[in-house]
């Protein structure tokens, strides 16, 4: 079933290579979600996640020479859609410094076995959204995207070393930032 899916996907790439509207769209309608979440986790910005993602398609399905069909169309499309990711912070960078929003945690009072999860990933993810961009990055390859450091190396332009000494930096912060907030939270109710 698996090579028949390959090949199924393999003759709607070869259709948008011919530039068939419809293989284009029955594409976009496989990949956006996936890719829509990539570039919201990274952004952080509805808007700016959907820009990346329209874009990313339309700079695949013009660059559908470049795809050699080595690793799946995913992930190939996927390294556009960070890569797009990125050059939005880049220019966001440059343009203005990043805000810092504030953390609504919920009340700790009695909670579920799947409520204390819930809050946890809550927590977490909070937690992730205060990192610095660099380790927020990193973070959101390695463990929400799967990317390994060799991977991300490649994608962020940096060492193979310095992958993987960011992301031990990152989960070092962010350990920090939520037992701060914790903390916080607990003087806030005495």
């Amino acid at each position: 079933m698996e090579h028949k899916t390959k090949y199924i996907h393999q003759e709607l790439i070869e259709a948008c290579r011919q530039g068939e509207r419809a293989a284009q769209f029955k594409i976009y309608n496989l990949y956006y979600k996936a890719m829509f979440n990539t570039s919201l986790r990274i952004l952080k910005d509805t808007a700016e996640a959907e820009d990346v993602m329209q874009e990313s398609f339309l700079v695949a399905f013009k660059k559908l020479d470049h795809y050699s069909g080595e690793g799946t169309f995913g992930s190939w499309l996927k390294k556009i859609v960070i890569n797009n990711a990125l050059d939005v912070i880049r220019k966001r960078q440059e343009q203005t410094s990043i805000d810092e929003s504030g953390l609504d945690f919920p009340d700790e009072e009695d909670h579920s076995t799947e409520e204390e999860i819930e809050w946890k990933v809550r927590e977490i993810k909070q937690g992730i959204s205060k990192l610095p961009e660099e380790y927020r990055i990193i973070l959101s390859l390695h463990l929400l995207e799967g990317y390994d450091h060799e991977e991300i190396s490649e994608i962020l332009h940096i060492s193979y070393n310095n992958s993987r000494t960011r992301y031990s930096r990152a989960r070092k912060r962010l350990l920090q930032i939520i037992q701060e907030t914790r903390l916080t939270k607990r003087i806030s109710y005495n």
